[in-house]
């Protein structure tokens, strides 16, 4: 599938939006928590990813998991952590709080790339960092006499340091000559995050109308909009992708205070300003630069 830019531009908007969506949706469950949460979601991923992978890749897409080495495993890794993290944080702090933490993953993702492939990083991009460093610090400072509402902001952390693991993971297999396809490795983290947390989510408490909501995460929240987004980064530049897929900041918080009451806290407006300001301006200015 090849899109046209305004499409893949509207494709990601879309992306977006599906993903802003777990937090509203986790608000809504009756009584599945934590990583009951986690593993139902992983579930329905692997589930819809089993049917909608065939039509897009062909068969072949289980032959590439086979011979697809160690990155694509250590991707997978990388996916199943980013995956349990999000969900357990969801069931501890608030939505806005787990969103904007994982803003920061453009920033953690270029420490970790300078640290383990030599990745040299703009003085821009140290300024933004600095920025967005303060405003995550602040963030953290406002909650340290929260408790659990911080332990789930340091939960959410997991998110982008994963996430910057994978993409220096991917990298460094790409420089070796080996590709590792993002779809497939989707699919081996989500049946990694079921299997990890079926212990732990024992005793089944989840009544039928959360299973729907949970397979409606796993189907519409992660797996379409990941095949979706891997379709659109094939015709998107790196900083119009970062930029648009902030939208799922600003979607999840609207969302979370449209449809579960879930009002954002001063602090974390101020914070997220800081940490969304200083990505929006690092992604400009290297563009233009570029340009």
């Amino acid at each position: 599938m090849r899109l046209t830019h305004p499409q893949a531009v509207a494709g990601m908007v879309g992306v977006t939006l599906m993903w802003s969506i777990a937090g509203a949706v986790t608000r809504h469950l009756e009584h599945a928590q934590s990583f009951e949460v986690t593993f139902w979601r992983a579930l329905f991923t692997v589930l819809s990813l089993l049917v909608i992978l065939p039509v897009f890749q062909g068969r072949q897409v289980f032959a590439k998991i086979a011979r697809g080495g160690w990155p694509l495993w250590l991707s997978g890794i990388c996916w199943s952590v980013m995956f349990t993290a999000f969900m357990v944080a969801l069931t501890m702090t608030s939505v806005a709080n787990v969103l904007v933490t994982m803003a920061i993953a453009p920033f953690l993702t270029a420490l970790i790339a300078r640290a383990f492939i030599g990745h040299r990083i703009p003085l821009r991009t140290w300024g933004a960092i600095l920025v967005a460093g303060a405003g995550i610090g602040y963030m953290y400072g406002a909650e340290l006499q929260g408790g659990r509402q911080l332990a789930g902001t340091l939960v959410a952390l997991c998110v982008p340091i994963a996430s910057g693991v994978n993409w220096t993971v991917t990298q460094r297999a790409h420089a070796q000559g080996q590709d590792v396809d993002l779809v497939p490795a989707v699919l081996v983290g989500a049946a990694i995050c079921a299997l990890v947390t079926l212990p732990l989510a024992m005793p089944f408490r989840a009544t039928a109308h959360d299973l729907r909501l949970l397979a409606l995460l796993g189907l519409v929240q992660l797996a379409i909009p990941c095949v979706l987004a891997v379709v659109c980064a094939r015709v998107l530049a790196a900083p119009e992708i970062s930029l648009l897929a902030l939208l799922e900041v600003i979607f999840g918080i609207l969302l979370a205070w449209m449809f579960a009451g879930e009002a954002p806290g001063r602090t974390v407006l101020a914070g997220g300003a800081l940490v969304i300001g200083a990505l929006v301006a690092n992604e400009v200015v290297g563009w233009r630069q570029r340009a």
